[in-house]
């Protein structure tokens, strides 16, 4: 069965990604508005009615300032790590929140989401691994560096949301004070172009038919850098540049 994909969002202003089949699907983040979350996913031909449940990668306010409203007016189960929640100072006893755990896959119908673990400053960040049948999507965001969680999930993706913050030389003689240039650079940061590259030339499957390059930095990166640096290693792979302005395409994702 098929999966159907896009982001609604993604960068430091906010990131929703949605994927789903032909019944059910879920978000995976709420880092935008209710209203603007309606607005992206109706002018895709997107149904809310279709989606089952909101999955939440880490704490930060660009994940999930859009949650609550969102979960509660749609009546959403949220599933997030306890961590996660304790410092997201999320309202539990007005949400439907499920206790996520590594590696412990959810059943949303047809579809199977497994969380794994990740680097990034945040209580307990972790990314997703999203089946139906054989066909798997992962989400990539937020990665300070490949670990050997990332880099095996990466290697079975058909489609995948991967992370390109930055390019090294434009945040280095960029404007950001020393300190954050380094949370940036850090091991607990964001993945550079060159990371991003470096994951895909080495461990892309064969089978990778769709790369959705996500939380692009409105100052240290830029699209055509990103463009010029992956075109000579796509192959068959569709190169998309997820937008932090506006919504991508659905993209169909498998037979």
């Amino acid at each position: 069965m098929p999966l159907f994909i896009t982001s609604l969002n993604s960068g430091s202003n906010g990131n929703c990604y949605y994927i789903g089949n032909e019944t059910d699907a879920v978000l995976i983040d709420a880092g935008l508005s209710c209203r603007e979350t309606e607005t992206r996913m109706a002018r895709l031909g997107l149904s809310m009615a279709r989606v089952r449940a909101i999955f939440i990668s880490h704490e930060h306010s660009d994940h999930i300032s859009g949650l609550s409203v969102l979960a509660r007016k749609y009546q959403l189960p949220v599933y997030i790590t306890p961590d996660t929640l304790q410092f997201s100072r999320l309202p539990r006893d007005t949400l439907a929140v499920h206790d996520l755990q590594g590696y412990e896959p959810v059943w949303i119908g047809d579809l199977c989401i497994t969380a794994f673990p990740k680097w990034h400053d945040a209580a307990d960040p972790h990314s997703f691994l999203i089946a139906c049948g054989d066909t798997k999507v992962g989400v990539f965001t937020d990665i300070g560096a490949p670990c050997e969680h990332v880099i095996s999930h990466f290697s079975q993706c058909h489609a995948a949301f991967l992370e390109a913050n930055y390019d090294e030389d434009l945040l280095e003689n960029g404007r950001y004070p020393i300190f954050l240039k380094r949370r940036i650079q850090g091991p607990q940061g964001h993945l550079s172009n060159q990371q991003a590259l470096e994951l895909f030339r080495k461990h892309r499957p064969p089978f990778m038919s769709h790369l959705l390059m996500s939380h692009l930095s409105k100052d240290n990166n830029s699209p055509q850098l990103i463009e010029y640096l992956f075109a000579p290693h796509l192959e068959d792979t569709q190169f998309v540049i997820a937008s932090r302005y506006a919504e991508t395409k659905v993209y169909q994702v498998g037979n």
